[in-house]
C-alpha cells in the first residue's frame, strides 16, 4: 500500500537502472505510479530527490531531519499523484509538498513569537562582498542554525518569494508576526555571516 511505501528501500533496490529518458515520459510514469508500480515510483524518486533533498535541508535543523522530511513528502507524492492535474510545474508540485511537510512538523512542534519592535531591525542586510565568500553549503549551514519558527519565515520569504500575508495564511499568524520572525532572523544571520566571514555592509537594499 501507498502509505506503506519504503521509498528508500525501492531506490536502493533498483538504483541507476532506472532513469527518466526525457520529460514527456513523467505523463507515463506518474500514470504507472497511480497505478502503484514501484519501477515507476523509483523513476520518480531518483529524478526529484536530489534537489527536493536540497530544499529539505533548509527547512530542517540538519540532515537527519531533511531526509526524514524528504521520506515524508516522497509518500505524501505519491498518494496524492491522482490529484495532479498535469498543468503547471510537476516539480513546483512536489517542492510544495515537501514545503507543507515541514510547515506541518513545525507547526506540532513549535510556535510561532513575535519580537516586539521590528524597526530596530531595519537595517540589516548582507554586503555583495560577504555574500561573494559564502558558498551554498555555508549559507545553508547558517540558515539551518536558525531557530526553527525564523528559519520557516525566512525561507518562505527570501527564498520561496512568498509575501508576508500569504507566510500568515500558511502559518496561521498574523501578518506583524511574519515581519518580526523574518527581522530576527535577519538579525541573527547578520551577526552569524559577521562573525564568520568578516564585516557586513548595514545599508538596507530591502524591505520586509
Amino acid at each position: 500500500m501507498i502509505s506503506s511505501l519504503k521509498v528508500s528501500i525501492i531506490a536502493l533496490n533498483l538504483g541507476d537502472q532506472i532513469k527518466p529518458r526525457i520529460l514527456e515520459d513523467f505523463k507515463s510514469i506518474i500514470s504507472d505510479c497511480i497505478a502503484g508500480s514501484q519501477k515507476a515510483q523509483a523513476k520518480l524518486y531518483h529524478h526529484f530527490a536530489p534537489k527536493m533533498f536540497g530544499v529539505c535541508l533548509r527547512y530542517a535543523k540538519d540532515a537527519t531531519e531533511a531526509e526524514d522530511n524528504l521520506q515524508d513528502g516522497f509518500i505524501k507524492v505519491f498518494a496524492n499523484l491522482n490529484s495532479f492535474r498535469q498543468e503547471g510545474s510537476f516539480e513546483g508540485w512536489i517542492r510544495r509538498i515537501m514545503i507543507n511537510v515541514s510547515l506541518e512538523k513545525l507547526r506540532k512542534q513549535h510556535v510561532m513569537y513575535p519580537v516586539e519592535d521590528v524597526t530596530i531591525y531595519d537595517s540589516v542586510n548582507f554586503s555583495d562582498d560577504v555574500i561573494a565568500k559564502i558558498s551554498a553549503d555555508e549559507l545553508v549551514k547558517l540558515i539551518q542554525e536558525l531557530p526553527p519558527r525564523y528559519r520557516m519565515v525566512f525561507n518562505l520569504y527570501v527564498i520561496e518569494g512568498m509575501s508576508h500575508q500569504e507566510i500568515a495564511q500558511e502559518m496561521s499568524i498574523t501578518q506583524g508576526t511574519s515581519k518580526s520572525n523574518l527581522a530576527r532572523a535577519r538579525e541573527i544571520m547578520k551577526k552569524k555571516v559577521c562573525q564568520n566571514f568578516g564585516e557586513i555592509n548595514a545599508q538596507n537594499n530591502y524591505t520586509a
